[in-house]
């Protein structure tokens, strides 16, 4: 008897609430790292109506105008409609910024401190990281998640040209449904897509154009049939959005930012936050790990799990989990890999060379399977396979 079932991952626009204020969090994060890479830095925003709140601890010898990086992020997403309540020149910003506690810095710090175990740079928190990869995508990402992505990308670059669909609006989401037999991909069962729009567009127009222009071109042919669904804004009417009908905060969309839960998911949010905070840089080591370990045939699917406690210079723990399609044993494929990478924080950051202004590249469609990203290269395929023989 076969073995079937459907998942179903979602994504979520630019202009959606919780990824304005990730992006208006990263694009802080790299303001820092431009004038000053050891910048310490824990960014969160708030945004509702015409209002933008960004509080937390920096501790950096930048010296830029928030007020103006704030409203750029806002620009760049697109909010600068006649229209929009929430508008990049309009809104109004309140900064809560605060310097890093010390008690916090010491343990992150190379350097020796009273009760500190070590002079090593530690973890900026305790916490659990997984990363994630498979076979199912030439991005080594589970399908249902970067077919979502692909929706809203395409839709992304439609309404930025600004000729095909000028009623688009920032604020979007999308849903895939994927249905599985052995394992194996075999259709799309549905796709929901809602998305804002003007008032002066009719909904005959909005379910058309995104069906015939954004979905299909977006997504693999063969997965779709004469029984695939198309729900496009279900509720029949979209024009107020973004933060005037929702309000929005950092690392509200995890499960968009990774694997769209497929993978386990540690519970640490990525966005606004220096590599020094293994919620983030540690969750990118173990993506890439995992990436490698499938891109060297290791085994089709690999899964990452790491841990960390405050101030502590190694992992407490390191766990490497293939679900049954590793191609040796396991424990072989494990230790390959504590040869091949070093999971200190610092040895973390040095790798991946993430002490740059490279953050706001992540905050849109996942901040896994994008080209460019170091933590999205596999090089360290052959080294692997070399220490497995």
């Amino acid at each position: 008897m076969s073995n079937s079932f459907i998942f179903s991952s979602e994504s979520v626009g630019e202009g959606h609430p919780d990824k304005v204020s990730d992006s208006i969090s990263d694009s802080v994060l790299d303001a820092c790292l431009e004038q000053d890479p050891h910048s310490r830095v824990a960014c969160e925003t708030l945004v509702k109506s015409n209002c933008v709140t960004i509080a937390g601890e920096i501790t950096t010898a930048a010296k830029f105008d928030y007020e103006d990086v704030v409203r750029e992020a806002i620009r760049k997403i697109g909010y600068t409609n006649d229209d929009d309540i929430f508008h990049a020149d309009q809104v109004f910003i309140t900064n809560q910024l605060t310097a890093q506690s010390r008690d916090i810095g010491q343990g992150v710090d190379a350097a020796a401190a009273e009760g500190k175990g070590t002079a090593e740079q530690g973890a900026g928190d305790q916490g659990i990281m997984f990363g994630y990869a498979c076979n199912e995508t030439e991005e080594l990402m589970p399908a249902p998640v970067m077919f979502a992505h692909r929706i809203l990308r395409r839709m992304a670059e439609i309404r930025h040209a600004g000729e095909q669909a000028p009623w688009l609006r920032p604020d979007c989401k999308s849903q895939v449904a994927l249905k599985y037999v052995d394992g194996k991909m075999v259709g799309i069962q549905n796709v929901v897509v809602s998305t804002q729009h003007s008032a002066d567009v009719s909904n005959e127009t909005i379910r058309e154009f995104i069906t015939e222009e954004v979905i299909k071109p977006s997504l693999p042919q063969d997965l779709l049939s004469s029984d695939t669904e198309y729900l496009i804004n279900p509720t029949g009417r979209f024009v107020i959005g973004g933060p005037q009908g929702d309000s929005g905060l950092t690392g509200r969309k995890i499960i968009v930012d990774t694997y769209g839960g497929w993978g386990r998911h540690g519970g640490g949010a990525f966005s606004g936050k220096d590599p020094s905070k293994v919620d983030r840089s540690a969750a990118y080591m173990c993506r890439w790990v995992a990436k490698n370990v499938v891109s060297a045939g290791l085994a089709d699917r690999a899964e990452i799990q790491l841990a960390y406690a405050i101030g502590h210079p190694q992992p407490t723990s390191i766990t490497l989990d293939c679900f049954g399609t590793e191609k040796m044993d396991e424990s072989k494929i494990e230790q390959a890999v504590k040869e091949v990478f070093s999971f200190k924080p610092a040895d973390i950051v040095s790798q991946l060379n993430l002490l740059r202004p490279i953050y706001r590249e992540t905050t849109h469609y996942g901040h896994f399977g994008k080209s460019g990203l170091p933590w999205e290269d596999t090089s360290r395929a052959n080294d692997l396979k070399q220490a497995v023989c």
